[in-house]
């Protein structure tokens, strides 16, 4: 699993390069979809996209899918008490907050991976001590299951209980990029300032393509 996403940037990187114009890629599963449009058949590629979801955010508020959309975002997955790449994580999450402060076309989501103990009044108090007052950047907890296979199968982050880990909670660090149609653009390490640096260039990038259509 840590070495599926790193397959998937390689595949969708040569994907972009070599199609002139830069561009970002697409991860995860593909398909073809044949059309006939006049008499003549059209082959559609169909990407993976973010399943539906429902989850309560940090004010108990009920979120879905639907308040990501017309917006670009980006997703991640931690645990209030995690001691280790959590605060640098969320340390640089904060730096690509500030720049797209305000940006109505920019969201941020991070879930939860502790079921059982970060509910909503838990994540509040996280968000309040990041210095979040608004709905931009979103907290939210969901039930085991739901969590666990929007991560894997969707988002394509392996987050898991292990007992044999020091907090018995093990995720990878990935800050992943969605675009409007919630398809997968890229994936960073949250952990390393140059590859966060490389998201937001990305985030630019991915915005420009909107603007241009």
């Amino acid at each position: 699993m840590k070495y599926l996403i790193y397959i998937l940037l390689a595949t969708g990187l040569i994907q972009a390069c070599s199609n002139g114009p830069k561009t970002l890629p697409f991860l995860g599963e593909r398909s073809t979809k044949d059309t006939l449009i006049n008499g003549k058949t059209v082959t559609d590629t169909i990407y993976q996209t973010i399943a539906p979801f429902r989850y309560y955010n940090q004010d108990s508020v009920l979120i879905s899918n639907t308040d990501y959309d017309g917006s670009i975002y980006v997703a991640d997955f931690f645990f209030t008490s995690c001691n280790t790449i959590c605060p640098i994580m969320h340390r640089n999450m904060l730096t690509v907050l500030d720049k797209y402060k305000g940006n109505e076309h920019v969201k941020f989501l991070s879930h939860s991976i502790d079921t059982k103990y970060d509910l909503p009044n838990r994540l509040k108090k996280y968000a309040d001590k990041l210095g979040i007052r608004d709905n931009q950047w979103q907290f939210v907890h969901g039930s085991r299951d739901s969590i666990y296979d929007i991560s894997a199968k969707n988002y394509l982050v392996a987050a898991y209980e292990d007992g044999a880990a020091p907090q018995g909670l093990v995720h990878q660090g990935w800050f992943v990029l969605i675009d409007k149609e919630k398809r997968i653009r890229g994936a960073y390490d949250g952990t390393k300032t140059d590859q966060v640096a490389q998201l937001m260039s990305d985030m630019d990038l991915l915005l420009q393509e909107y603007e241009q259509k």
